[in-house]
């Protein structure tokens, strides 16, 4: 008995020091990636008065979009858009990738897949540092994108973990990070840029060669830290790639026909459940990233926030986000997941109606701390409902396939959402918008009594 408990303890101890260590990797990783965007506007702006013509090519797409939708020609809308347009790239880049990156961190394992996407991110912030054109930019924001892999491969490596209760403590533990990365990385890139325009050289250059710091830091503590969480039987049980369209094809993503062609794949009713959670997660992206794209027009149009009120908005956003997946989502017993989504998203449809009808800023503030308790809440537990899927050598392909959704709906949120904002107005879009989380939750019960059955 008492080999047992010192097993346990070992594996305990193990799982301990995993999770910390994708915790900090993913901290570096997203205090680099999180630099830019408060800087995104003025580099826009930047390459727009240089006259750059892969810049003009663009912006003449953008004008169509807008000019069809009836937007104001104005700087801030532009802006949005454009930074929007740019997102999209990056998003669906990482649809292509994240798929595949989770296949080859199934057969090669994930330190070495998490090893050369570091690198890949190297490069591509190096290539930012030396910009001095918007194609090169464009560059950058192209080989990040598909480099860009190593939140599938964080929550890879902790959907490796035995125990339950490590893994959702280590699906929290990724929320932290983006929750933490996502407030503190934009205000350091603000601040480092202002420093750039005091020595004379091109405003992004430092908080470039930051990201790039942070990068080579995040390559260094993988190389000397981070185990390989694979085990060798794992990997010697991989089935070699099946069908390219089985990580390009958007329904059989959707499928997971990746994960349904090995020669070992789950049973019907598992892989019915898995399918319906990764629908819950497109389409709750779906909506939550339109909502979110959008919020940025509505708090300039309606309360007329400036650059600054916005980062203080997204603060307070990220504050609250932090203290509830450090004190609530980790906390979340096996079993208690799904009531924890429900729960969430129901929290949102008010919180969509509070902030589409807000005539003030507390009523504005009470929708925001509506959504961002959803938002601590969603992705980690919907994360650690997928991670139990899959036997031990698929774990990668069934995280990087989640994460390919994610990206389609980020992709296709914005662009959706934004054109009913402008064609039918702010209260209609956030109104129908909020009535829609109906979708989700009914998918969610589908995979609840797939799980009673």
């Amino acid at each position: 008995m008492s080999d047992i408990n010192k097993s346990a303890e070992d594996g305990g101890a193990f799982s301990s020091k995993v999770i910390n260590i994708v915790f900090i990797t993913l901290l570096l990783d997203l205090l680099g990636f999180t630099l830019i965007l408060p800087l995104l506007p003025s580099i826009l702006d930047h390459y727009a008065q240089t006259g750059d013509g892969v810049y003009q090519s663009l912006q003449s797409l953008v004008d169509l979009f807008r000019e069809a939708l009836g937007i104001p020609m104005e700087e801030k809308y532009n802006s949005v858009l454009f930074g929007g347009l740019i997102g999209s790239l990056f998003s669906l880049l990482q649809f292509l990738s994240s798929p595949v990156t989770g296949a080859l961190s199934d057969r090669y394992g994930r330190r070495p897949l998490l090893i050369l996407t570091t690198l890949g991110l190297m490069s591509s912030y190096a290539v930012w540092a030396v910009s001095r054109s918007f194609s090169m930019f464009l560059l950058f924001r192209v080989i990040g994108g598909i480099c860009k892999g190593n939140v599938s491969l964080c929550t890879a490596i902790v959907a490796d973990l035995p125990c339950p209760k490590a893994r959702n403590r280590g699906m929290a533990m990724i929320g932290i990070a983006f929750s933490l990365g996502f407030t503190v990385g934009p205000l350091m890139g603000a601040y480092f840029a202002l420093r750039s325009r005091t020595t004379g050289n091109v405003f992004y250059q430092t908080p470039a060669l930051l990201a790039l710091a942070f990068s080579v830091a995040d390559l260094l503590f993988i190389w000397v830290m981070m185990p390989e969480t694979l085990t060798k039987d794992a990997k010697a049980s991989s089935s070699k790639f099946g069908d390219s369209s089985d990580f390009l094809n958007p329904l059989s993503l959707f499928h997971f026909s990746a994960v349904s062609r090995t020669k070992d794949p789950p049973p019907k009713q598992r892989m019915q459940k898995l399918q319906a959670l990764g629908l819950v997660y497109f389409c709750y992206l779906f909506l939550f990233s339109g909502l979110e794209f959008t919020l940025s027009f509505l708090t300039h149009q309606r309360f007329h926030f400036t650059s600054m009120q916005q980062g203080k908005m997204f603060f307070f956003i990220g504050v609250i986000m932090a203290s509830i997946q450090g004190g609530y989502a980790r906390r979340i017993k096996p079993g208690q997941h799904i009531r924890a989504v429900q729960v969430a998203i129901i929290a949102l449809i008010p919180a969509f109606i509070l902030i589409g009808l807000s005539w003030n800023i507390t009523m504005l503030y009470v929708g925001l701390a509506l959504y961002s308790f959803a938002a601590a809440i969603v992705v980690p537990c919907l994360s650690t409902l997928v991670s139990d899927h899959g036997s031990a050598n698929q774990k990668g392909t069934v995280m990087g396939i989640l994460r390919s959704l994610g990206a389609l709906a980020r992709a296709l949120g914005p662009v959706v959402s934004s054109s009913v904002y402008w064609i039918a107005g702010a209260q209609i879009c956030f109104l129908l918008t909020s009535a829609s989380f109906i979708i989700p939750l009914a998918l969610l019960r589908t995979a609840s009594r797939l799980k009673e059955e």
